[in-house]
């Protein structure tokens, strides 16, 4: 890739402003987000050129283009009447946007892609692996840039995204023109889909959201092919991973092939079949084993093998942790441990408190403050006050006047 051709992510150096042809997040509320590719041109015949229609409104992308993020843009009037044209006038059209004209209501907040919000907006494929859990696993991994992870059962692709921005120290693509007196690491996520149509659409978002250079999506069943990479080169099929995720619906048969051995075969499959041999012995003969020819090729492991590797699964059911707990046992891993993440959301509203908003409705009437407390006493207080001395002066008067004190 050119110099001159390279573009950034928009994920890791979204920039100040939005431009076209990069990708923005519409805020409509707060579990509602949008993601729009801007557009110079209309593709779907409006007159004001490329448009996002919301419940809130319509926004044409020539009212959102260089617009600082987290600005918020107010709806226009479209003029859909040119939808019916055809021919050279449509054309015309189309090159020549016009100029949009401002709605009375509604509004959405421009922001820049984040992890975060793609998240919460991409289309779903599988179930995602959300922010809460995802943020706690990069922890407990221990992901820092310029390190490698490998990702298995990479689905919707919200756990890639979130740790290529973990790993990021640099595009490997611009490394020449970087001058270094010390070779650079650059962070690597090697993502893998058992599902091929999966990993066919995580590719092609990889490659439009500019990841292409950081995330590698390759399409194998990691049960039995392992997770080595497509490569002609020997030296660089391992991944050399730092940290594993497995979001896999049994994990525990992918552990075989994350070892810096090779396992004898009697050993890999009693480890792939630990969910129905917890208790079996791993040295035991078996009586219906067949004697297998050992491959000859040289054993090539996908782990890092210079640095302590941190490995998690992630599974819904009991079934599968224990299942996974006496794999990970008999293969010598170690400080295993088991979590449950409860997210908890503590809503945060506006509210008008003061007792000098008494009386509106929605309106929280109590003291602000101490001193407005305070103030409040001293003035109804002075109302007994006055009102004691207008009845003490109001029967002065009846008593010199002969009449009744009134009550």
């Amino acid at each position: 890739m050119a110099a001159s051709d390279f573009k950034p992510s928009p994920f890791l150096e979204p920039g100040a402003a939005a431009s076209i042809g990069s990708l923005a997040i519409l805020h409509l509320k707060r579990d509602q987000l949008i993601p729009v590719v801007l557009k110079s041109t209309a593709d779907d015949g409006y007159a004001e050129g490329a448009v996002t229609n919301t419940r809130f409104g319509s926004f044409p992308h020539s009212t959102l283009k260089d617009v600082p993020w987290g600005t918020q843009v107010r709806a226009s009037k479209v003029d859909t009447g040119s939808r019916g044209r055809g021919g050279a006038k449509r054309k015309i059209d189309d090159t020549e946007p016009k100029e949009a004209i401002q709605a009375g209501t509604g509004f959405v907040h421009l922001l820049p892609p984040t992890p975060e919000s793609w998240t919460i907006s991409l289309p779903h494929r599988t179930q995602v692996v959300y922010t809460p859990d995802a943020s706690y696993i990069l922890q407990r991994l221990q992901v820092r840039p310029g390190q490698t992870i490998i990702e298995a059962g990479a689905g919707s692709g919200s756990f890639t995204h979130a740790s290529a921005r973990a790993v990021f120290n640099g595009y490997p693509s611009q490394a020449s023109s970087e001058p270094s007196l010390k070779k650079r690491r650059y962070g690597r996520v090697c993502s893998f889909e058992y599902h091929e149509p999966r990993a066919i659409g995580l590719q092609d978002e990889v490659r439009a959201h500019g990841l292409n250079d950081l995330v590698r999506v390759t399409h194998r069943d990691v049960y039995t092919d392992g997770f080595l990479l497509d490569e002609q080169d020997p030296k660089d099929k391992s991944p050399k991973a730092d940290a594993i995720f497995l979001d896999l619906p049994a994990p525990w048969m992918a552990l075989k092939n994350l070892t810096r051995q090779r396992l004898p075969a009697r050993t890999a499959k009693i480890v792939a079949n630990s969910a129905s041999s917890d208790s079996a012995d791993i040295n035991a003969p078996s009586e219906t084993e067949t004697p297998s020819e050992e491959p000859t090729e040289p054993f090539i492991s996908p782990l890092n093998p210079n640095v302590p590797v941190h490995l998690c699964t992630f599974s819904p059911c009991i079934e599968q942790v224990t299942a996974t707990v006496a794999a990970l046992r008999r293969l010598g891993w170690t400080e295993i441990q088991m979590v449950e993440v409860m997210q908890k959301r503590i809503d945060v509203r506006r509210e008008r408190v003061g007792l000098h908003e008494e009386g509106l409705r929605g309106v929280n009437a109590t003291a602000a403050t101490v001193d407005e407390a305070v103030n409040r006493l001293r003035e109804v207080e002075g109302r007994f006050k006055e009102w004691h001395e207008a009845v003490k002066e109001a029967d002065v008067v009846a008593e010199a006047n002969g009449q009744p004190k009134p009550r």
